[in-house]
């Protein structure tokens, strides 16, 4: 069965903002989300997608608030831009940064084969903004496989 409300069947983060609308609204205009539905007067939710990725937006309830009021950052989110076209994820870094974003992360590759860079939203949450550059085994680069002989 599908849920035309809930519309992915993987993950689907939930994020606290400080104010739904505003947050909705930077999200458009700097990292290139578009809002799927909105819910609440005043808005207490709004649902936003940007290429395969689902995210939900709210307000704070008891024992949930934004990084910006709790002080720390708990969780990094990873959002993937596309695979080979190294201009996308560069021209998102230039724009996000024209917009005034703060950038903790300069654009560089990593030795895992990725292109990206981060940033913090509004509230303080920590964004990675990424894609495949090459093709990389992770024991190249030293990772280990689980449940593989060492």
């Amino acid at each position: 069965m599908n849920n035309r409300s809930v519309p992915i069947n993987t993950l689907l983060p939930h994020l606290v903002y400080r104010n739904v609308a505003e947050a909705g609204t930077w999200l458009t205009r700097v990292f290139g989300f578009s809002e799927l539905y909105r819910y609440g007067d005043p808005v207490s939710g709004i649902l936003m997608q940007c290429g395969n990725a689902i995210l939900m937006i709210s307000g704070p309830r008891e024992g949930r608030e934004s990084p910006a009021v709790a002080g720390s950052c708990t969780q990094t989110l990873t959002l993937f831009l596309g695979n080979g076209d190294q201009e996308r994820v560069d021209a998102h870094y230039a724009h996000t940064r024209q917009q005034g974003a703060i950038i903790v992360e300069e654009l560089n590759e990593t030795i895992y084969g990725e292109r990206q860079y981060g940033v913090l939203d509004l509230d303080g949450h920590r964004w990675l903004f990424s894609q495949h550059a090459r093709d990389v085994a992770p024991s190249e680069w030293g990772a280990t496989l689980a449940n593989q002989p060492h």
